[in-house]
């Protein structure tokens, strides 16, 4: 029983040998697109590009952006599940901020790369 999905037969089949071994693993390629899927929305970019700058509290989210806290808490659970954003809590208020340099640099190259 023949599996192959393609309707093509390779022409470069040294480049397709050196390519297949450095092919995402699919579980790896579902957390990729998982990653862009979530950094795919306006609102949860405002909310990194401005937690970018500083560790904000929902209730100054919610006014920057002018939104609800409701409508904030929701989004920034979507950053936090995908590791975008890390809590803090002091007092009652719990405060946001980036997980890492990494997502920060990939906000500056996604800017600097529609900016050309």
């Amino acid at each position: 029983m023949n599996t192959k999905k393609s309707d093509c037969d390779p022409v470069n089949i040294k480049a397709l040998g050196r390519i297949r071994p450095n092919m995402l693993h699919p579980d790896v390629l579902s957390d990729l697109s998982e990653f862009f899927k979530v950094m795919g929305d306006n609102t949860r970019i405002n909310l990194l590009w401005a937690l970018e700058e500083e560790e904000l509290c929902v209730g100054d989210l919610a006014v920057l952006l002018d939104m609800t806290k409701s409508a904030v808490s929701h989004q920034l659970r979507a950053l936090r599940q995908s590791k975008l954003i890390r809590a803090r809590r002091d007092g009652k208020n719990i405060y946001y901020s980036l997980n890492d340099d990494h997502v920060k640099d990939i906000l500056e190259m996604a800017l600097e790369h529609i900016s050309e």
